[in-house]
């Protein structure tokens, strides 16, 4: 089917337009036809993409689905996916439809709220398919927008400190991108991203204002990106932008901000970092690794203290991410399966725990840890579900939360058994923050006499979670669905980083004899 990427990309934005040109008022009708709209279209768009699925080849370690043709000013619209990018897609395109339905007694600019999450998709499923550096930068950039709107105008009550801290963050940390972006476009005479995967740049050590480069400009360049992915995923230290903006958001935003967004900093590190700059991801390895090492520890510790849910499961996010980029940097096939597996995973986990959150949230409206406790006694379904969730956070075998962390553990202790073993105390730490948050919000006596009228889940809730369900369990029992997928692509990605940095190696092992 020609266009296949355009069309699962632009349905979104096309449904965005209808709302936008079509629909007027503010009525209890026109609340309900935007919502409808949106999961019609949301909905739609995952129906497209299993046909991306049912024509992958797996096998095929090149992009597949490949649209070219000439854009604006020359530049090029290019598109494409791989074993990489192509489950990404469909976590994007999967999770949308049940951000909608968990958005249903939205009342507040409905119309306006549905454009963004519609408008958001299309530019999430644009960075993870586009093959040109200047598209997906646009695609990249352009996302923050939706993002900030929706946590500044249908969130919490520091709403527009969240949302401008948000947009701050991750943009000042993509501008030193676009300028490695200019450079390697005038390095290589070209935007095109397959081809700079396999353009080399210059790896010579120079002196820069009195300070040896090792790496030369590969590991510049490297540093240039890294500022920007590390802010998205986001690695401790520059990862404070995101509990607050979890606390502000809307129950949809939190989901979509922790099961896809944060999403775009790892498969950045692996489309970029990896393949076009082996050196410079070498001689920065190390640094990679004691970030994600603290990030793991001290997150776990905060999240410890935490009194409000939705901050405890936004630190145990960052958390989590520590070992993606942990298996990514480790560059080898257990390291990279698992960080991929691990963040398809924590899409899944942590959407799902938002979810949990704004179940009790839309009852309540509080939080609050200590405003809850002995919810088992009244809400029994929704107890089971989130004990559920809460144990594939914590990594239990039999949940998908197991496998990316057991195989990027596997993956960083062939390289580093040190950072193996800090990374191994975070296994505990979560098993610690998450009982204890379950604990107190679902375990005991119903004391709270507002508690005692608590109602159960509804129908719609129990059809949100389901999925959710079904994919938490699913690839915990049966991960080969995944790195069947993921492996030829990751193995030839592996395969060009070692070959690139072994002649690094050899070069500066024969300076260092001379």
């Amino acid at each position: 089917m020609a266009n296949l990427l355009s069309i699962t990309c632009f349905i979104p934005a096309v449904a965005a337009l209808i709302l936008a040109i079509f629909l007027r008022g503010e009525d209890e009708a026109a609340q309900r036809n935007a919502k409808w709209v949106a999961l019609i279209a949301t909905s739609l768009t995952f129906l497209v993409s299993l046909f991306i699925l049912a024509g992958f080849d797996p096998a095929d370690t090149g992009f597949q689905f490949v649209e070219e043709r000439d854009w604006l000013l020359g530049l090029q619209y290019k598109m494409g996916v791989d074993g990489i990018s192509v489950l990404f897609v469909l976590l994007t395109t999967f999770i949308m439809p049940l951000v909608i339905a968990a958005s249903w007694d939205v009342d507040k600019r409905v119309k306006e709220y549905m454009i963004a999450f519609l408008v958001l998709e299309t530019l999430m499923l644009g960075v993870f398919m586009a093959l040109d550096l200047v598209l997906f930068y646009l695609f990249f950039e352009a996302g923050l927008i939706p993002m900030f709107l929706i946590i500044g105008i249908w969130g919490g009550a520091n709403r527009i400190y969240a949302s401008f801290k948000f947009f701050l963050y991750t943009f000042l940390g993509s501008v030193l991108m676009l300028v490695a972006m200019v450079v390697m476009a005038a390095q290589a005479g070209t935007s095109d991203i397959p081809t700079l995967m396999t353009f080399e740049f210059g790896s010579e050590t120079f002196s820069l204002l009195g300070i040896q480069v090792v790496g030369g400009l590969q590991t510049l360049l490297f540093l240039a990106f890294f500022a920007s992915f590390a802010v998205k995923m986001p690695m401790w230290p520059v990862h404070t932008w995101l509990p607050d903006a979890h606390v502000q958001a809307p129950t949809a935003g939190s989901v979509v901000l922790a099961a896809i967004l944060l999403k775009m900093g790892g498969y950045g590190f692996l489309r970029f970092s990896l393949p076009m700059f082996p050196v410079g991801s070498e001689v920065m390895g190390p640094l990679v690794f004691w970030m994600s090492a603290i990030a793991i520890v001290y997150t776990s510790l905060v999240a410890l203290v935490q009194e409000d849910m939705k901050k405890l499961i936004a630190y145990s996010s960052v958390a989590h991410m520590g070992y993606v980029t942990m298996g990514i940097f480790a560059a080898n096939q257990q390291g990279v399966d698992g960080a991929i597996f691990q963040m398809l995973s924590h899409g899944f986990v942590s959407g799902a725990l938002f979810l949990c959150v704004g179940v009790i949230y839309d009852r309540m409206h509080t939080r609050e840890i200590d405003a809850y406790g002995g919810l088992v006694n009244r809400m029994p379904a929704y107890a089971m579900l989130f004990m559920l969730f809460t144990m594939a956070n914590v990594g239990l075998p039999g949940t998908s939360g197991f496998v990316g962390e057991f195989l990027t553990l596997m993956g960083i202790f062939q390289v580093n058994t040190i950072i193996a073993a800090v990374a191994t105390l975070g296994v505990i730490l979560s098993a610690a923050y998450a009982l204890w948050l379950y604990r107190r919000v679902v375990m005991g006596d119903l004391i709270k006499e507002s508690l005692k009228t608590i109602t159960d889940m509804t129908r719609r809730e129990k059809a949100i979670f389901a999925p959710l369900v079904v994919m938490t369990i699913l690839l915990g029992v049966y991960p080969s669905l995944v790195t069947d997928i993921i492996g030829p692509s990751t193995e030839a990605l592996v395969s060009h980083y070692e070959t690139a940095t072994a002649e690094f190696n050899g070069s500066t092992d024969v300076a260092a004899s001379h």
